[in-house]
């Protein structure tokens, strides 16, 4: 065992460890090596509701009884490393609670021997500020800051990577010796990186930029929101021999502020094959005008989502978005729904209604498997989209609105025309810029890069720490054809989720499913009509199988499948399923 640094003796005194601790929002306390408390900082203090006269010179195991030691004590056993125990909940002084991860570390002598333990309290809140200089080459300080939720990393004058904390790994994907001893740029995007000169003036004067949103490249190429810390790194003497940055992963922020808002950006849309790539570029071209657009794809696909995109890409950006589910409304209340009624118009209208329409006056309107809708209601969206006008039920006075059509389907409407299922003359009308979305099995290569982002949006909205995958499980992933496509696989992710109790997903942690149907990404072919009857047998028992899993609930099987429910209901119509 290497002999520490000598300084670290000073922390029986209680120097400014506990005050750099206190810099990071953190509680901590030292003990001797018989337990007596020999300091504790002021975040501690407030965390447990204790002042400093109360504990100092108490047996540790007396005094915090709210926080069981639980850990293999590092006093007796100083080569276990610093251990983190299971999380437990307190109440402060003004009984709120607080839910800690108590994290213990040896502290040494001059002579290498363990002379006491430093123990944090490390609250789940925010961490505000880092501390401004930071002797990284510290041993116990660095097994502290590699157990800290927060990623860290810092660089040498030149900005090359010489730490990079186990958080850092969990939020970038990088593994450190990846990156240690490579270029920080890497992981900015480019030497031209606004958060990469924030680091490099840092370093030039000495002076800390906190608090600043930013972009992080993941390993997988994805762009990370994040906030970030980034300060000059210093030696004993005062010498400025690199820079640290400190950054939490912004994701569960920016998901909260769109849900909030209800606005989302072309960049929500995952992908870097050469069909999302062109698909990106359409939207950000068609999204600042106000063609009617077609978007047609698969069931799971993301229309839904890309009809969101080009919503808030617009400049009705900051009015209503308005969906209506064209196969989820009975016809009988279709008309009503969509153009709303006047008094009177049938029994029990006993006021005006406005309808889908009106309520998206100035926006946009998003009819959703228009292919379902009836021929009777066709040729009034036809007028709707000529005139911008519309006769609400019962009304003889017409009603002008100002709004942009989007709408969606997975049927294929050319082929509806052909059979004279859908009027000629409104496809031509809907079809002014049509976008199709591939499915999965079209673009293998954005597979990781889906995966990455779905399990990390899932992990920040779920609480839970950030989950690697295995190789096995990955193989598998990559391997399945997902007829449901990215629904489908987000609500496989979320399975294993549920499942896994560890920081890593296992093939054994995904649904039992996968591991019978498996279809390598080379042996798609078009399909004969022996091999389309063959599908749709095999589409059929798929969806009997997980109706009697789940008893018959609809709304379950259709989750387990990574469907809709009214996909779900019209899959068993066409099948002739009743269950």
């Amino acid at each position: 065992m290497a002999t520490p640094n000598p300084r670290l003796q000073q922390t029986l005194d209680c120097n400014e460890w506990l005050n750099l601790l206190d810099e990071l929002n953190i509680g901590a306390f030292v003990v001797d090596f018989n337990r007596r408390i020999n300091a504790i900082n002021y975040s501690a203090q407030a965390l447990m509701g204790l002042k400093e006269t109360d504990v100092v010179g108490e047996d540790c195991r007396e005094i915090f009884t709210g926080v069981p030691c639980m850990v293999s004590c590092k006093l007796r056993h100083p080569d276990d490393q610093t251990t983190a125990e299971p999380d437990v909940g307190i109440l402060d002084e003004d009984e709120d609670k607080h839910l800690l991860t108590r994290l213990a570390t040896p502290v040494y002598d001059s002579l290498g021997q363990v002379a006491g333990c430093l123990t944090i309290l490390q609250d789940h809140s925010p961490i505000a500020d880092l501390i401004d200089r930071i002797h990284y080459e510290e041993r116990s300080l660095k097994i502290i800051l590699n157990n800290l939720d927060v990623g860290i990393f810092t660089v040498n004058r030149g900005g090359y990577i010489t730490f990079f904390n186990n958080e850092a790994e969990k939020i970038s994907g990088f593994d450190r010796r990846q990156v240690v001893g490579k270029p920080c740029a890497e992981i900015f995007g480019g030497e031209a990186a606004h958060d990469l000169c924030l680091l490099k003036e840092s370093i030039a004067d000495g002076s800390a930029r906190r608090s600043r949103p930013g972009k992080m490249i993941t390993r997988e190429g994805e762009t990370l929101p994040v906030r970030a810390n980034y300060m000059a790194l210093k030696n004993e003497k005062g010498t400025v021999i690199g820079g640290l940055a400190t950054f939490h992963d912004l994701t569960l922020v920016r998901q909260l502020s769109k849900a909030m808002r209800e606005r989302y950006t072309f960049h929500d849309m995952i992908g870097k094959s050469p069909e999302m790539q062109k698909i990106f570029e359409m939207v950000s071209v068609v999204a600042r005008t106000d063609a009617t657009v077609l978007i047609e794809g698969a069931t799971g696909t993301g229309k839904d989502l890309l009809a969101k995109v080009l919503h808030s890409a617009s400049r009705r950006s900051y009015h209503p978005f308005v969906k209506v589910n064209c196969a989820a409304l009975p016809d009988n209340l279709l008309e009503s729904e969509m153009f709303g009624y006047v008094k009177g118009a049938f029994t029990g209208a006993d006021r005006d209604k406005p309808g889908r329409f009106n309520e998206a006056d100035g926006g946009t309107i998003f009819l959703d498997e228009i292919g379902d809708l009836p021929l009777s209601l066709q040729a009034k969206l036809l007028r709707v989209l000529e005139d911008r006008e519309f006769y609400p039920l019962g009304s003889r006075h017409t009603e002008k609105v100002d709004v942009r059509i989007i709408s969606a389907t997975n049927r294929g409407l050319e082929q509806l025309v052909a059979k004279r299922l859908f009027r000629e003359d409104l496809y031509y009308r809907l079809n002014v810029f049509r976008i199709e979305i591939p499915e999965i099995k079209d673009r293998r290569e954005d597979m990781p890069l889906l995966i990455a982002h779905i399990l990390r949006r899932l992990s920040v909205t779920r609480d839970k720490r950030r989950v690697g995958l295995s190789e096995d499980a990955m193989e598998l992933l990559l391997n399945y054809h997902y007829p449901g496509n990215v629904r489908e696989l987000e609500n496989i992710l979320e399975h294993a989720l549920i499942i896994c109790t560890d920081d890593v997903i296992h093939r054994s942690h995904l649904p039992d499913y996968l591991h019978n149907r498996i279809a390598s990404a080379n042996t798609y072919r078009p399909l004969s009509a022996a091999d389309a009857r063959h599908k749709d047998t095999d589409d059929r028992q798929r969806i009997l199988h997980f109706l009697q899993a789940n008893n018959g609930n609809r709304n379950k099987t259709a989750r387990a499948l990574g469907i809709d429910r009214t996909t779900l209901w019209r899959k068993m119509k066409r099948y002739g399923i009743r269950y």
